[in-house]
Order: structure tokens, then sequence, then C-alpha cells
């Protein structure tokens, strides 16, 4: 069924996806805004913001009563924060519609902002980059992208360097909240039972929220891929027993025509476990636990990655295996047959995937929010079986640009120059 949209009279949009004799709902509240929209002073604001929403309201005065008022009816909540947006969630039973609509509004724009919670987070949050920094798995792609994009906002951390979360003040937190939490950049996705008066309190609710008076600059600067990185490599020296490595090349935005050949290319490459590189890499040569390719889409660009675990002992010929499986791709691109399978793998996820509320109202919002159109799964799918081997070929020799092609490690050696050799394209 294809979601109604809606606006309030402050122009906030709201997508509405009932779904037959489900007993749940889930209310998705995204925001335009994310580390891209920073500048140096304060990067992390918009994830610093996130966290102390959780913190207090006047009417829900710390984290306790708000914790509890939700897991009272056993709910699911939760926020997140990416590159390009800023989400907050609550799942719950419908009958509690009104309860997840009244706190959601209450934490987005009735949060206390209390000096002292904002000094407490500021430890929770250097413990969460901790907590990152020790992880190489989680790391690396940190590194990767600060390489990917230089000279640009896309390559900063999204929690911010620990010195910023040190020092950013309340006022400068506020600000860029006023700035970017206003109605035109908000869009609200509800997904489940949605009862008939859940559009009267959205509007008694979050459609008193006031569009400011004045528009702001709140926009950043677009990303232009280079034509070749001038730092295409770059190394963490690390004392561990496995090595890890990501690769990255610029992928395709939101909406744009070859996405989905460019979604079906990193299925068939690493995104299952019978893909071409899981199967030569650690099946057939034992050389990693896990192995991965994905692509992403962001506003205006996207990445495309490659990541791995590998024995750090070999390797030499851990890279010149996944760089084969690459070139293979490039000069004889893909079978029909494994096309297909591809398509079937994005299918079946896909359905199952949907048999979730939360999962449906987030496809739907960010849809909206970044191609203001949504696409049902049929719909989605019909773009997909309309993808041929040659498009993938196409598209890979789009993305696959030895010039353009980024590379991180994190492990033993990292920091020398035998990096540059182990990561050329040769």
């Amino acid at each position: 069924m294809k979601p109604t949209i809606q606006k309030l009279k402050n122009g906030m949009s709201v997508i509405l996806h009932p779904v037959p004799n489900a007993k749940s709902v889930t209310v998705f509240v995204y925001c335009r805004v994310g580390s891209r929209y920073e500048t140096r002073e304060i990067n992390g604001a918009s994830h610093f913001i996130e966290h102390l929403m959780f913190k207090g309201t006047k009417k829900r005065p710390n984290t306790e009563i708000i914790a509890r008022t939700l897991d009272q009816y056993g709910a699911n909540f939760n926020a997140m924060t990416s590159k390009d947006y800023t989400g907050y969630y609550i799942k719950i039973d419908a009958r509690h519609t009104d309860l997840a609509v009244d706190l959601l509004n209450d934490m987005l724009f009735h949060s206390k902002y209390d000096p002292k919670e904002i000094d407490r987070e500021r430890g929770v949050i250097i413990e969460e980059i901790n907590m990152y920094e020790d992880n190489p798995q989680m790391h690396i792609e940190d590194l990767l992208e600060e390489i990917l994009f230089p000279n640009s906002t896309l390559g900063w951390n999204i929690a911010g360097p620990k010195k910023v979360i040190r020092n950013i003040t309340r006022k400068q937190l506020l600000d860029y909240r006023d700035r970017y939490y206003v109605p035109n950049r908000m869009t609200i996705a509800v997904s489940g039972n949605v009862t008939p008066s859940l559009l009267k309190q959205l509007e008694a609710t979050f459609g008193k929220r006031k569009a400011p008076k004045t528009s702001e600059n709140t926009s950043y600067k677009p990303f232009r891929a280079p034509v070749e990185l001038k730092r295409p490599v770059v190394g963490q020296e690390k004392q561990t027993e496995q090595t890890q490595i990501s690769i990255g090349f610029y992928g395709l935005p939101w909406g744009h025509p070859d996405e989905p050949a460019a979604k079906l290319l990193s299925v068939i490459l690493g995104g299952t476990m019978s893909s071409r590189l899981f199967i030569q890499v650690r099946e057939r040569k034992g050389l990693c636990y896990t192995i991965s390719s994905y692509h992403q889409s962001l506003e205006d660009t996207g990445i495309f990655g490659i990541s791995a675990g590998l024995d750090r002992k070999r390797l030499p010929e851990a890279m010149e295996t996944i760089r084969g499986e690459l070139k293979k791709i490039l000069n004889r691109g893909v079978t029909a047959e494994e096309l297909q399978r591809a398509k079937d793998h994005i299918r079946g996820k896909l359905t199952l995937a949907f048999e979730d509320s939360s999962f449906q109202s987030g496809w739907y919002g960010k849809q909206w929010m970044f191609m203001e159109r949504t696409e049902t799964p049929e719909e989605r799918m019909k773009l997909l079986d309309a993808v041929t081997v040659t498009d993938v070929k196409r598209v890979a020799r789009v993305i696959f640009r030895p010039s353009q092609m980024a590379s991180a490690m994190i492990g033993p050696n990292a920091g020398t120059k035998t990096l540059e050799k182990l990561f050329k394209w040769e």
C-alpha cells in the first residue's frame, strides 16, 4: 500500500503508512541535519543534541522518568545521528500512540538542556568515542571517510573530536538546534496501526512548532569528487592479531537512476555468504573471518565500501585476491545467474524487513526526506528487476576507478610505507 503524504499547518511533512491488522505502531521523526552541516568549532553537535533529547523535559524532568514511561508499555525506542540526518523513534502498542506522539514532541521541543546534564553527557560521549577508537572494526570506517572526502565535512567524525565535546557550550548547542529543528526540515513517518485521530494529535503537538520568521543559511558545501585522491591511503598502527582493512570508492546519491545497479553490484561482490569476495577470500583461501561490501547513498554522493578483517601475515595475498575480483567484474562483468540471485536476495530481505513497522517508517521517511517521493517495495523491485548485466558492468566502471580508491588499515606495520605498495592498484 502506498503511503499518504500530509502537511501540518506549519509545513512539517507527515507520512502515514497504515498496515492492516497491525497491533503496534512506529512513530519516527527525522530532522534533516547531521555532521556534514557542522563547523569545526561545533563538530559533534548533531550527535550531542541527539543524546540530550533523552535527558529530561519540563514535563518529564529526567532520563529515568522518560525511560520508565516507555518501559512500562514494553516500547522500543532509540535515536541515531548520521552525516545528513538525525532520527528518533518509538515503537509501541498502538493503544498508546498518543503517548508516543506526546513524548517525542516533548523531547524534541521541550528538553531542558540542564547544564549539569550537558557536563555529565560530555563524559558519556567521550567514552563512546573511545569505544569506537578501541574497536578497529568500528574505527576503520572513520579513517576511510576522512581520506575519501578530503576538505569536506563528510570526512568528519559524526561524534566529533574529544576537544570539541569537552568545550562546546550550551548556547552553541541550542543555537544549532534552533537553526535546524524547524518544520520545513522535519519529517514524521508513522507505520503500523495508524489510528484515525493521529493527524489531529500531530497537529496539536508537532504542528504547534512555529516556523522561524527568517531562514538562516542552513546549507552545506556540496561535495565534488576529486579526479584523483592526493592522499589515497591511511594507516593506524595497532598491535592486534588481525589486520582490519577498508577500501572505498565514490558511490551514487539518493535518487540516482543507476543506484539500483550499484546496490546489486554490492550484493554480488560481497553482500552475502555466497558472494564473490566471501567465497574467494574466506572459503577458498582462508584469509579472513569477515569480508563484505556495501553501497550507501548520501544526498549528493555515495560510498561503495569493502571491509575485511584479515590474517596479518598474508595481507599481500588477500589484497591481490580482492583486487582480482574487482578486475574480473570490470573486465568480464557479472553473469545473468548471479544477477538474478542478487535480485532474489534483495527481494527476500526486503520482504522480511517490511514485517517490522520501524523499518517501514524508516524506509518511507528517508525517501521523502532526500527525494520528496516514496517507493513501495514493489516499485523498488521493479527498478531492480530492470537492471541488466550490461548495466552492472557499466556502473562498476563508473565506481571502481583506481584514481579514486581510498584505503585504510588498522594493525601492525600500518604506519609504514608498505601501505602504498599493499593497496596499489596494479
